[in-house]
């Protein structure tokens, strides 16, 4: 346990490092360092006016459920921060709308009333309820052994229309990662949050919400508590030496500040690139994590939702193949019906178009990055806690976990417990 008084340097804004500044300081001098001009990271809430009176939408952080998402639910408890509850329903368009279908009810499932009769289609459909129903003895089966996504679709004899217009566009939408990437998920990582999230069932689903006035609320009212933040913070590199840790700022003025200890709370190459000493088993671990850049745009342009309005859903995946013969990630998010706007105009985020959408129904452009759970990734995730605080540094963020608020929040939980100021509402 470190004793109390500590000078802490907390580096990268996001849940990770606004919840472990925010609970830190009750005991701890925290300094908060943040590369970007605003707090919060992928909490990043904008307004918009399309029809002339602004409105707040998040565009990065959008839901959390009642079951997965204890910690996040404390913490907005705690903060006095509002949410209602959204709607999570899924569709798919592939090829141009070629082919289309939502799971919303039966009339969605057969948008197109062709597949009534197609053999294809309805092997798909046999396909899911097979894997939800198999989903627990399958998680036995891969527990403990390197099997991915693929080879398990593969021995278990999944269509292929299973895979490319069900499986694969819900997880890519999830994880916001490649179907390449997504095939290549540890099978048991993959089926072990599917199962807990209550995505293989029909019934007894959990309730999905969404912030009230968008995510920055959060934000806002955790950095009222600090007394240090640091926006716009090139930071140059951490050392640790006799002392403790020396952190060094880029920019016109450089700065070296000694502080006790550090967390990190940035993406692991971003960690790795600052931690200038960093170990032969930290240098292991933080390399094994890869990320995936995927751009969203806020618009209303709505080429970039499925050509069928009865099959439009709060998520919407967009399936093309490129010249390769590989299919891109694009998930397109109506947010009229996920964050309930106070306007008639559709407002859709878009990850990952295959074309930028109408110039003139653009609202904003933002670049974000999402881990990818591969089996190096898994694997880090095992070795990270041997390494937590051994050199006076500790490792937050979300790809410590499954790469969602309710993983960052948990992983900051994970380092402030060795500080002593772990919550009473804190589950580990």
């Amino acid at each position: 346990m470190i004793p109390t008084g500590q000078r802490i340097a907390v580096i990268g804004a996001g849940i990770s490092g606004l919840a472990s500044a925010y609970l830190l300081a009750r005991q701890h001098q925290v300094v908060l360092y943040e590369a970007a001009p605003t707090l919060g990271g992928h909490a990043n809430t904008v307004d918009i006016a399309p029809e002339g009176v602004p409105f707040a939408v998040d565009t990065g952080f959008l839901v959390f459920n009642d079951w997965t998402y204890p910690n996040l639910i404390a913490l907005f408890k705690e903060l006095k921060v509002e949410t209602y509850d959204t709607d999570m329903s899924f569709g798919v368009s592939m090829d141009q709308g070629q082919f289309e279908w939502a799971g919303t009810n039966l009339d969605t499932v057969f948008a197109q009333r062709k597949r009534l009769l197609q053999p294809a289609f309805l092997g798909m459909l046999r396909d899911i309820l097979r894997f939800n129903r198999a989903a627990h003895a399958n998680l036995a089966a891969c527990e403990g052994r390197p099997v991915s996504l693929r080879q398990l679709l593969r021995e278990g004899g999944y269509g292929a229309l299973f895979s490319d217009a069900y499986l694969i566009p819900m997880a890519a939408a999830i994880w916001s990662s490649s179907p390449a990437d997504i095939l290549d998920f540890p099978a048991a990582t993959f089926l072990r949050f599917c199962i807990n999230h209550g995505l293989l069932q029909v019934n007894n689903r959990p309730r999905w919400r969404t912030v009230r006035n968008g995510s920055r609320e959060y934000v806002r009212r955790i950095a009222a508590t600090l007394d240090d933040v640091r926006l716009g913070s090139r930071l140059e590199s951490v050392v640790r030496n006799e002392q403790g840790v020396l952190v060094r700022s880029a920019g016109p003025a450089p700065r070296e500040e000694q502080f006790d200890a550090v967390v990190f709370a940035t993406h692991a190459p971003q960690t790795l690139a600052l931690l200038q000493d960093a170990t032969i088993e930290e240098h292991q671990v933080l390399s094994a994590v890869r990320y995936q850049a995927n751009t969203a745009w806020l618009h209303s342009d709505i080429s970039l939702m499925p050509q069928r309005e009865k099959v439009w859903s709060a998520w919407n995946y967009l399936g093309s193949r490129k010249d390769d013969g590989s299919r891109a990630v694009c998930v397109s998010y109506w947010l009229n019906r996920l964050q309930d706007l106070p306007c008639r105009s559709d407002v859709v985020l878009t990850l990952n178009p295959p074309q930028p959408p109408n110039p003139a129904t653009v609202m904003g452009r933002f670049d974000y990055e999402h881990p990818v759970f591969d089996q190096p990734a898994i694997d880090a995730q095992r070795r990270l806690p041997h390494l937590q605080g051994r050199h006076r540094a500790w490792f937050a963020g979300a790809w410590t976990g499954y790469g969602f608020h309710e993983d960052g929040l948990k992983s900051a939980l994970r380092v402030i417990k060795d500080f002593g100021v772990l919550p009473d509402w804190a589950s580990l």
